[in-house]
């Protein structure tokens, strides 16, 4: 499995259920990275969404506790291991997760690459995400060349995990 966020300096991803930034063309490069590609997400960021649809082009499965909630054009799984059953269907490679903070959480271990675009600036965030340059289990192998959208500088980074765990779903008899 792969993941795919925008972080701060401080690898904050959001405020109040928004990005901390809009950049076309990190927008861009997070459609092209994730077209025709299984994305996990949460509840929350689904709703962010406009309209709150699912993402054309890709296979959705959202993430929720709400065992009543549904969402046309998705799959909705309850726990890890529903997660674990459905994700078996696929091969890992073509999985992305997207978000938020508590689906990162629980699925960055099993994640053996990360797309990163990171911003040069701090923001007022109240979601973060695990900082990968301070992992030691997280390498950087790829650092893009600095970009600017009006004010703001970013690259478009990844990282390997080397040690990422097998997420596999157990059939119990």
């Amino acid at each position: 499995m792969k993941l795919i966020a925008a972080v701060d300096e401080n690898w904050g991803i959001g405020y109040k259920g928004k990005l901390l930034a809009r950049i076309s063309e990190d927008q861009k490069h997070f459609k092209n990275t994730t077209m025709g590609h299984v994305v996990v997400l949460g509840r929350k960021t689904l709703e962010e969404f406009p309209h709150a649809k699912p993402l054309v082009g890709r296979t959705n499965i959202i993430l929720s506790r709400d065992e009543n909630y549904t969402v046309d054009g998705a799959a909705v799984v309850h726990s890890l291991e529903e997660l674990k059953h459905v994700l078996s269907r696929y091969d890992t490679d073509d999985v992305f997760i997207i978000g938020g903070q508590s689906v990162y959480e629980s699925l960055i271990p099993y994640c053996d690459r990360a797309y990163i675009t990171k911003i040069y600036q701090s923001y007022e965030a109240d979601a973060f995400i695990k900082n990968l340059d301070e992992d030691a289990d997280w390498r950087p192998v790829a650092k893009g060349e600095y970009q600017y959208h009006e004010d703001l500088k970013y690259t478009f980074n990844e990282y390997e995990n080397v040690n990422p765990l097998k997420f596999e779903y157990n059939k119990q008899n």
